[in-house]
């Protein structure tokens, strides 16, 4: 099975992306991530600014 990446995402080598449209950044974790991940509890966010 052939793997598709949206040229529009970045990637981080711990399995995040994100997607920047018009200023707002969306996030989020990879395919692989999800599958080796039992259940993500917390999600840590930097302050704005």
């Amino acid at each position: 099975m052939k793997s598709v990446i949206p040229e529009d995402l970045r990637y981080s080598e711990t399995h995040e992306w994100v997607r920047e449209f018009s200023g707002i950044a969306t996030i989020g974790i990879t395919d692989h991530a999800q599958q080796e991940l039992t259940e993500i509890v917390y999600v840590g966010l930097p302050q704005l600014g």
